[in-house]
């Protein structure tokens, strides 16, 4: 595996740690696709620091969890935004 990705895993792995980041988040920050997070967290960091790898999944697992109740939010906040206008 090259350097580069190697340091962008790392990189992206305490990102998610540290801000408690969603795969969307995170891609955007990096300008990358939410597969390549994805690729990076559960694949190629479990080879480099698979400490590092199971918090970053933690995290990630724990956004999953929850996701349908952020959409349930969001679609809440778009409706009721629609109503107003």
């Amino acid at each position: 595996m090259k350097d580069y990705i190697e340091e962008r895993a790392i990189n992206i792995a305490n990102y998610i740690i540290e801000n408690n980041a969603t795969v969307r988040q995170t891609a955007r920050q990096f300008g990358i696709s939410k597969s390549t997070v994805h690729k990076d967290v559960t694949d190629r960091l479990s080879q480099i620091n698979p400490t590092l790898a199971s918090e970053a999944r933690k995290v990630l697992d724990i956004n999953k969890s929850e996701r349908h109740i952020r959409g349930g939010l969001a679609t809440r906040e778009k409706y009721l935004h629609r109503q107003t206008r």
